[in-house]
């Protein structure tokens, strides 16, 4: 029976990266979601698309910030996603703006439901504003790379775009009625699995939007995937898995294991939960 497997941030612009993908075992019979951060540029993503497509019987991508990045007199924004989009297809990738595939192997049956959905930086504290969000970050230290790289045309701000992909998403999420569903972002799902070490922590404003916190709830969730912190673990949320799925750069993961040893399975998955967190090596 194949499996679901998941892994995110593979940031294969790194050397040490790029060789663990090239490394990484054949699974004729598995399927693969993918969730965001391959790389930084098309060239990058679109050679890591392909080295997925020929080891697994599937792959699903979602984009994550740095495959929306953007220089100057390249496109951004929704001409950005839609590059993206194109390249997925070209290469045998399914995209979120792809029908949604069902996943019969064990533990399911389960939609695979591709979100893209961005952040709204509603991730800050009660006491900041969205006006002074970006000063409160900075006096932190923080300054966030997509400020300058990650357009958001034609909307009026990625505030806005998120908005857009919300809605979006939650309509077809109202087509499948009735159905389990594996959900699969980028971003986290919710506020409190935001876990950074104090020197980054005011980078949570960039993690997702609290319009999903109720997500696995509203829906009959199996498991929900995510990456971006790169910091792996397993949670478990009113009896919902969600799992965090990132490689993360060379200085996050083990060099002494293949990427193989990274690839976690979400279905069929953990069939218990713990009550804290279960921290990946």
């Amino acid at each position: 029976m194949p499996r679901l497997l998941a892994v995110s941030d593979l940031h294969v612009g790194h050397a040490a990266n790029r060789q663990a993908v090239l490394e990484l075992g054949s699974y004729p019979d598995d399927w693969l979601i993918v969730a965001g951060d391959v790389g930084d540029t098309l060239e990058q993503i679109g050679w890591c698309f392909d080295q997925l497509a020929s080891r697994f019987a599937w792959v699903g991508w979602v984009p994550g910030n740095h495959e929306l990045w953007s220089r100057p007199g390249e496109p951004s924004g929704e001409a950005r996603y839609a590059q993206l989009v194109a390249l997925g297809r070209q290469h045998g990738v399914q995209t979120p703006d792809d029908p949604w595939t069902r996943f019969d192997g064990e533990g399911g049956p389960a939609r695979i439901a591709l979100c893209f959905l961005l952040y709204d930086y509603s991730y800050r504290p009660t006491h900041v504003s969205r006006e002074g969000v970006l000063a409160w970050a900075r006096d932190g230290g923080i300054v966030a790379m997509d400020e300058r790289l990650l357009g958001h045309a034609p909307h009026e701000s990625r505030d806005a775009w998120c908005d857009a992909r919300v809605t979006i998403t939650e309509a077809r999420l109202a087509e499948h009625a009735g159905e389990r569903f594996v959900l699969v972002n980028h971003w986290p799902w919710r506020r409190d699995l935001v876990r950074f070490p104090p020197r980054v922590a005011r980078y949570a404003p960039w993690c997702g939007t609290a319009r999903t916190a109720d997500w696995h709830l509203r829906y009959d969730v199996l498991a929900a995937v995510h990456g971006h912190l790169h910091m792996r673990a397993t949670d478990w949320r009113d009896g919902v898995r969600f799992e965090e799925v990132a490689l993360g750069y060379p200085r996050h993961w083990m060099a002494d294991k293949p990427l193989d040893a990274y690839l976690r399975e979400v279905l069929p998955g953990a069939a218990e939960h713990s009550p804290h967190t279960v921290w990946h090596r």
